[in-house]
């Protein structure tokens, strides 16, 4: 069988067979009702799913049309998953469907596949022993994560499965264990990003950034610890025109932040200027957490409470 018409099965749910009851109809009445069956839901899917996907490539090799109707059946655009990973042009379609079976078997759905390989096509032709099976060797080892997690885990975060455990993986947990990460488990499963973040490259010089902002390191390590993601983002478009905002517009500064880190992790354009212009035209005050952490409804209850408090 081609291997797009395995993933075309996989992928469609497949009907369960109905028991016959030779009694419940005559003869004749069967012999008719059978002439006239209509072919399943499923059938029917399949066949149009591989006829479809199949219109739209040239003459190709069977080889070759066979690997891009598996992917797209899989979810996965072809074109740009081969000009991220070249290496996929000359892959045979028996290694994909090996990589594809291995991690189906670490308990990954068919459904989860099309994020997994289109977020990171490297996978696609990564080595089952040499690259895949240390991942998930470290995610039970060191990072204690249940088999049962795995899915979770990767789904999460699929780049992890691009990933080297000795150049990557391990050097990002040994920094965030000396920052004071304890918990490695809830880290793999809240702040999975971390540990694919480089840590020269990146999250050094974002601590190095707040602690430049007035504050000392350990002062800046306590942010991070309570606003994990800190750690990832990017201080021309997020740590500066925000804190320049609380600065400039809202008289704020160090304090703020150090009190409340997850200032950084609000829209700037959506949410903080907003909320501060709205807060300004009540004429009310508002603690930051307060005025940002609110839904909408909550936040209009509060101004409407605030102003007739006033």
């Amino acid at each position: 069988m081609p291997l797009c018409s395995f993933y075309a099965a996989a992928s469609v749910p497949v009907s369960k067979p109905q028991p016959s009851n030779p009694s419940s109809k005559p003869p004749a009445a069967a012999a008719v009702s059978a002439a006239t069956t209509v072919p399943s839901r499923s059938t029917t899917s399949l066949s149009t799913a591989a006829a479809a996907l199949s219109l739209h490539l040239p003459e190709l090799p069977s080889h070759v049309k066979d690997k891009i109707l598996s992917l797209e059946l899989m979810g996965v655009d072809y074109r740009r998953a081969l000009s991220l990973n070249p290496s996929l042009r000359d892959a045979a379609p028996e290694s994909i469907h090996a990589v594809v079976t291995f991690l189906q078997s670490r308990g990954l759905h068919f459904k989860d596949l099309g994020r997994v390989f289109g977020m990171c096509p490297s996978v696609l032709t990564a080595s089952v022993r040499a690259d895949l099976r240390p991942v998930f060797a470290f995610l039970s080892d060191d990072l204690g994560v249940p088999e049962s997690a795995h899915r979770r885990v990767v789904v999460k975060c699929p780049r992890l499965l691009a990933c080297s455990v000795r150049d990557q993986l391990r050097p990002a947990l040994i920094y965030l264990r000396r920052l004071g990460f304890r918990d490695t488990r809830a880290l793999a499963m809240q702040d999975p990003i971390l540990l694919v973040t480089s840590v020269e490259r990146t999250m050094v010089p974002k601590l190095e950034f707040l602690a430049g902002l007035g504050m000392t390191r350990d002062e800046a390590v306590a942010m991070v610890l309570r606003c994990p993601p800190l750690l990832t983002f990017s201080v021309e478009r997020n740590y500066t025109p925000k804190f320049e905002y609380l600065v400039s517009a809202m008289g704020g500064g160090v304090e703020d932040v150090k009190a409340f880190p997850q200032y950084f992790s609000f829209s700037l354009e959506k949410r903080i200027v907003p909320r501060h212009r709205a807060v300004v035209e009540a004429g009310v005050q508002m603690p930051l957490p307060d005025m940002l952490k609110a839904t909408d409804e909550e936040f209009a209850e509060m101004l409407d409470k605030e102003h007739t408090t006033e």
